[in-house]
C-alpha cells in the first residue's frame, strides 16, 4: 500500500507491506470483524526529525530508521435499529 505521510508540515510517499484482511470472524457480541496488519520503515530525518545525542560509550541515542507497525481490526457496522 502506498500513501502520503505528513509530519511537521513535510509530506513524503510511504510504502507499507499489508497482510490481510483475515477471514471474517464473529465476536462475542455478534459483530463481524476482520484483522489487517501493515508494516514499513521510514527515515526520520526526511521529515526534519534530526535531534540526536552522542552516547558516552559511542554511537548515538536515536536511530535513523523508524519501523511502523499497524495492527487494525475492521468491524462491520451494526444494522440500524428499527
Amino acid at each position: 500500500m502506498t500513501g502520503d505521510l505528513t509530519m511537521r508540515g513535510v509530506t513524503h510517499s510511504v510504502v507499507l507491506a499489508v497482510d490481510g484482511p483475515t477471514e471474517v470472524v464473529k465476536g462475542p457480541w455478534g459483530n463481524a470483524s476482520r484483522g489487517v496488519s501493515a508494516t514499513g520503515t521510514l527515515k526520520r530525518t526526511a521529515w526534519g526529525l534530526v535531534w540526536n545525542k552522542a552516547l558516552e560509550a559511542g554511537g548515538v541515542l536515536v536511530g535513523e530508521d523508524v519501523q511502523l507497525i499497524i495492527d487494525a481490526e475492521l468491524v462491520a457496522k451494526a444494522p440500524a435499529a428499527k
